[in-house]
């Protein structure tokens, strides 16, 4: 049985891919039941040490989470940094900090060249870049008032030097491999079929005699194509 902490979680809903009753996204459906752990993107709780207790399992990411423990006694998950370890001590502050893995403060305190990970876009708004699995941030350029960050997708986006970032990369989660069917199911994930082996009323790919290619694009069964079409809204 997994590890959790119960006070960290709350009931998750499986929608099973479906917006007002209608599949929105497809091969999705059944599975385990799953609790959500609520992880700290925040990391507000300042000059307070906290003390790496343990290493749990969390079914809802790809990457391993850590319990910490504060000195007042209150805890909270992050996501698992890499190159710690159970009892290592880390710290939150707007302050000049170590730039150990695992520390987090705010841009303007960190040297260009660092890697950099749960990252903010907006000062005070909680984490949302670089938090997957073995992925990093570079922070790149640094003036009076922004930073430049290089992200993992090799994008470059301007941030405002008051964002926090968590020092050090994402922990790199070895992808398991899977023995049978059924544990894609465990996972909510249901089989798929190719657009090419359909019949022509199912897939635009459909239809035609022998093992055919396609003879067009590939694309998805609404026509929308499959490789390299930007899709992003300016």
């Amino acid at each position: 049985m997994n590890k959790k902490n119960k006070k960290l979680c709350k009931f998750k809903k499986n929608n099973s891919g479906r917006s007002h009753g209608k599949i929105s996204v497809r091969h999705k459906g059944g599975g385990h039941k799953k609790l959500y752990r609520k992880i700290d993107f925040l990391r507000k709780k300042d000059e307070i040490l906290a003390k790496i207790v343990r290493f749990d399992y969390d079914p809802n990411r790809n990457v391993k989470i850590a319990l910490l423990c504060y000195e007042d006694g209150e805890k909270k998950y992050i996501i698992k940094p890499n190159e710690v370890k159970i009892n290592t001590l880390i710290i939150s502050s707007i302050k000049s900090i170590n730039l150990f893995p695992g520390n987090v403060t705010i841009i303007k305190n960190i040297h260009i060249g660092t890697i950099i990970s749960c990252i903010e876009k907006i000062p005070n708004s909680g984490a949302i870049f670089s938090r997957s699995s073995g992925t990093e941030s570079e922070l790149i350029f640094k003036d009076d008032f922004f930073a430049i960050i290089k992200l993992p997708s090799n994008k470059k986006i301007k941030l405002s030097l008051n964002c926090r970032a968590m020092i050090g990369k994402i922990f790199n989660e070895n992808k398991k491999k899977f023995y049978k069917a059924g544990q894609k199911r465990w996972k909510g994930i249901k089989p798929t079929v190719r657009g090419v082996a359909m019949n022509p009323v199912d897939h635009p790919l459909g239809g035609g005699e022998g093992k055919t290619s396609g003879g067009r694009h590939p694309c998805s069964p609404f026509g929308q194509k499959s490789k390299g079409l930007k899709t992003k809204k300016k």
